[in-house]
């Protein structure tokens, strides 16, 4: 039987109505990890305000990515949409991250169970990848570079773990704590070294890559003391501007 006439051409139509789908979801995406990465290492400063307009011309991307971007980051509680005033980057409050702390820590522990009781070849190979990959690079490796290897990693264990889900829960959190991590290593005297934060990521890399799940777990909760330790000396030392620009500098500080 003869195709129909038109046929092709609806065809084609719907080729080139599924291209520029699956690039506006790529700009989506594109936009929020930019504007994800600005926050994190503070060129987005905590508390400060500005307008949709200011992210495109910071990203490079338009309205429609940038706002479905916002939007995102809002629900995240990392952004805070104020009608008829723009937005303001959400500062940080120390207390409540801290509590936000213990909801990660049960939920790393999920996903680190899973990802070692999981893990197959492909994953367990990534993994030990990443762990060579750490130690031969752990004397150069900049914040920013980490910040980079820490993201891959997280999304290696997520992959190991299997349940999609998970990656919408935690991707907020692991920002969260990506930020404060940024503004201790880089603000903190004396705590530039990120040998510590490597050596715990090794430990929980190694439990899961070996398939030790009480080993992964109990590397988990020991990165997570670890960045639970940060949060006293922040308390005490940091200066309140770095964790909301809105605060007036003391003076003579």
């Amino acid at each position: 039987m003869p195709p129909r006439k038109g046929h092709p051409k609806l065809v084609e139509v719907s080729a080139m109505e599924t291209q520029p789908r699956r690039n506006r979801l790529n700009f989506f995406e594109l936009a929020y990890e930019r504007i994800e990465a600005m926050l994190i290492d503070c060129a987005l400063r905590p508390g400060r305000l500005l307008t949709m307009q200011d992210l495109q011309d910071m990203t490079g991307f338009g309205r429609t990515p940038v706002h479905h971007a916002v939007n995102r980051l809002a629900a995240d509680t990392l952004i805070i949409i104020r009608p008829r005033h723009g937005l303001q980057i959400a500062p940080i409050d120390l207390a409540r991250e801290r509590v936000l702390l213990r909801l990660r820590s049960d939920l790393e522990r999920f996903v680190v169970r899973l990802a070692a009781e999981r893990a197959g070849p492909t994953h367990r190979n990534q993994l030990l990848h990443m762990v060579r990959l750490l130690r031969d690079r752990r004397d150069g490796l900049t914040l920013a570079e980490f910040n980079t290897l820490d993201r891959r990693i997280d999304q290696m264990i997520l992959a190991a773990a299997g349940e999609p889900f998970l990656e919408h829960t935690l991707r907020p959190l692991h920002t969260i704590f990506r930020r404060i991590g940024f503004i201790y290593h880089s603000h903190m005297p004396g705590h530039h070294s990120l040998d510590g934060t490597i050596d715990h990521h090794l430990a929980v890399l190694n439990g899961i890559a070996t398939c030790h799940v009480d080993r992964a777990v109990a590397a988990s909760d020991a990165l997570i003391d670890f960045v639970d330790g940060m949060f006293d000396e922040m308390e005490a030392q940091i200066d309140p501007s770095l964790l909301d620009c809105s605060v007036e500098p003391l003076l003579g500080a």
